[in-house]
């Protein structure tokens, strides 16, 4: 999930910057059996779960095919591909509110125990927001070139009171030329002139620190970047955003503050896969993979403190375990596995809530991009 990420004032800190209110669901749910459940399939047991194995295959496109019928309960936002607490393969489905019981909501003693033989675990998550906003400090101006894993975002990120920021996650690169790598909304979710009299344009620049943590005025950052094509959204499948490094204000071997340089290649993402992130708020946390083949809607607003612009229904997305792994202004961290020397990219983080956090797949990212990771 862009949902409130970081919104700051000139007096306070407070949480919502370009407002992507991921709220995951719509009208009511039709009562009565999802699918039929009267005879229970043999499921295997998993230690790894990875998206290539032909049973997890299997139980994919079982989730996808009742994903969009489950959604249609307010409380349900969001459906992913995970395991039991004993190993075996399962439908993960989400709610937002585990307690009361308004009309036309699941609870958790009404949700099916299986569906097609597949069981189904359910989990009370809260709603998914996307998250813009240790001893080594994530905010702090740094001596170019600059280390990534930082605060920064778009220059002119300023409205309505409020001045927003997020993290610039990582280095890519197409052909020769090297890029920072972010969300969308993160450096493009300012799309109407509104309170700042601007929208994000190509060749804006991309400041370090994000306006955020120095005092809602762009003078005390520096520009490390210039924004380039245009943001994901709402067309792509992912919430991503790039922008070309000026020359001398990056390091061109993509060092991540606390993580230090990665690989050159990625790998894709496993259920209990060790995984960690660098970003402008929580700086390095560290968590493991819950859920593959996840389906969440996320509202994206106007600008920093606009109104809802449009709600984009997200497929394919991991799923993290915990929701301190990725807190509002954390967006745009790239998350990798949680090994000491050049770890691999696995995702990129734009989403959370206060038990799960939200990263599209980094395969996906560098499709939509054209681009390659920069590392070793």
């Amino acid at each position: 999930m862009k949902n409130p990420f970081l919104k700051f004032s000139w007096l306070i800190v407070a949480i919502l910057a370009i407002a992507i209110s991921i709220f995951w669901s719509a009208c009511s749910y039709e009562r009565g059996p999802v699918a039929n459940m009267g005879t229970q399939t043999q499921v295997p047991s998993f230690t790894k779960l990875s998206s290539s194995d032909p049973d997890v295959q299997a139980v994919m496109q079982v989730q996808n095919k009742h994903t969009t019928k489950l959604m249609e309960d307010k409380n349900i936002v969001g459906t992913a591909t995970g395991l039991t607490p004993d190993g075996k393969i399962a439908i993960l489905v989400f709610l937002e509110n585990g307690n009361s019981t308004p009309k036309g909501m699941k609870t958790l003693s009404s949700m099916p125990t299986d569906i097609e033989g597949i069981p189904v675990i359910t989990q009370v998550t809260g709603a998914f927001k996307a998250l813009k906003s240790s001893g080594v400090s994530h905010t702090a101006k740094q001596t170019p070139p600059i280390q990534l894993g930082t605060s920064g975002g778009w220059r002119y990120d300023l409205a309505n009171g409020y001045c927003c920021g997020g993290t610039i996650g990582s280095l890519i690169q197409k052909g020769t030329t090297q890029y920072v790598l972010s969300n969308y909304h993160v450096f493009w979710g300012d799309i109407v002139a509104g309170g700042n009299s601007r929208v994000a344009t190509a060749g804006d620049p991309v400041i370090q620190p994000g306006l955020i943590d120095v005092g809602c005025t762009a003078a005390n950052a520096q520009n490390v970047a210039n924004l380039s094509g245009s943001g994901s959204l709402p067309t792509a499948n992912v919430d991503a955003g790039y922008a070309q490094v000026i020359p001398g204000m990056v390091r061109t071997d993509g060092a991540i503050l606390e993580v230090g340089t990665i690989s050159a290649t990625t790998v894709a993402a496993y259920v209990n896969q060790p995984v960690k992130k660098s970003g402008r708020t929580s700086g390095l946390t560290r968590t493991t993979v819950s859920g593959l083949n996840a389906t969440i809607s996320v509202q994206y607003d106007t600008e920093c403190a606009g109104t809802v612009a449009f709600t984009k229904t997200f497929t394919g997305q991991i799923v993290l375990k915990g929701g301190r792994f990725i807190q509002s202004g954390d967006s745009g961290s790239l998350m990798v596995e949680d090994v000491t020397t050049n770890p691999h990219a696995v995702g990129l983080c734009f989403a959370g809530s206060g038990t799960n956090g939200i990263a599209n797949p980094i395969n996906a990212v560098l499709s939509w991009a054209g681009a390659t990771m920069v590392g070793q």
